[in-house]
């Protein structure tokens, strides 16, 4: 896809850093250091933390996000390589990247109220795969191959892996991907409702575009409810119940829910504008 480089090019690698550009009112967002499988270091996580930013201050511009990746891989995780040298140098604030940087990144992404598809071929491990799960619904390649990753090398989850998998697979699977870290497939991450859908090798980015722009079309004020309803996961009926009631009073007042009221009833298509 032709994106613009938010992020300088590294020395050695064509391509590094994030992309963001507008598809139509699609933000698409993507990871730009093939060489290195999209491995996380320091300009990747500054640049997605910006590119989610900017999607916020595009305002009406934009109504959906796609978040992709250029190359062969989605995203190995972390990149060791730089953690390493972390360990060596300065061992007691190695960590502190959690707190500083993969913390807000996934916070800002959890908190776009615009619906967010992922587009995954190849590999999506460790933070890679955490990264993923901030999306609301994921396309991938039938090559794609997911892991947990953390315990390979002795760790346990960060990227809010372990809250947001437990909620995709539930809490048994969760726990046997997380202590084991096997690897596992486009196929079983589709029938386990991890995946959206899974297409031919090298088209999930235009599938899951095509998602995007299906769901920038929609009503997006009620895409931004459902999100915020269904982050209340686990919360007593009562409370569920109460929340259902708030968002539906707050839609009913708006322009698409009442313009397609009124296409309903003289059987028109509704067109949606996110007010």
């Amino acid at each position: 896809m032709g994106v613009s480089s938010m992020a300088t090019s590294a020395a050695g690698e064509a391509r590094h850093g994030v992309g963001y550009t507008l598809d139509g009112q699609v933000a698409v967002i993507e990871l730009r250091r093939p060489s290195a499988g999209n491995a996380l270091d320091v300009s990747l996580r500054a640049g997605l933390i910006a590119a989610v930013r900017r999607v916020r201050g595009d305002g009406d511009l934009v109504r959906a996000v796609l978040l992709t990746a250029e190359g062969r891989h989605f995203c190995v995780g972390q990149d060791l390589k730089e953690h390493a040298r972390a360990l060596e140098s300065a061992p007691a604030s190695a960590f502190a990247i959690v707190r500083d940087e993969y913390n807000p990144l996934v916070e800002e992404l959890h908190a776009l109220p615009h619906p967010v598809v992922a587009a995954v071929e190849g590999a999506c491990v460790g933070a890679g795969l955490g990264l993923a799960l901030c999306a609301d619904l994921r396309v991938a390649g039938a090559g794609a191959r997911f892991s947990t990753a953390f315990t390979g090398i002795g760790l346990a989850a960060d990227s809010g892996l372990s809250g947001a998998l437990a909620q995709a697979v539930g809490r048994s699977r969760a726990a046997a991907l997380m202590l084991l870290g096997d690897r596992f497939d486009a196929e079983a991450a589709h029938q386990w409702g991890l995946v959206h859908s899974v297409v031919p090798d090298g088209g999930a980015a235009a599938e899951g575009l095509a998602l995007a722009k299906r769901l920038a079309a929609g009503p997006t004020a009620a895409y931004a409810e459902v999100k915020a309803l269904l982050q209340a996961d686990g919360a007593p009926l009562p409370v569920v119940l109460e929340r259902e009631a708030a968002a539906q009073e707050r839609l009913g007042t708006t322009e698409d829910h009442q313009a397609a009221v009124r296409a309903f009833l003289a059987g028109r298509q509704p067109s949606f504008t996110g007010h």
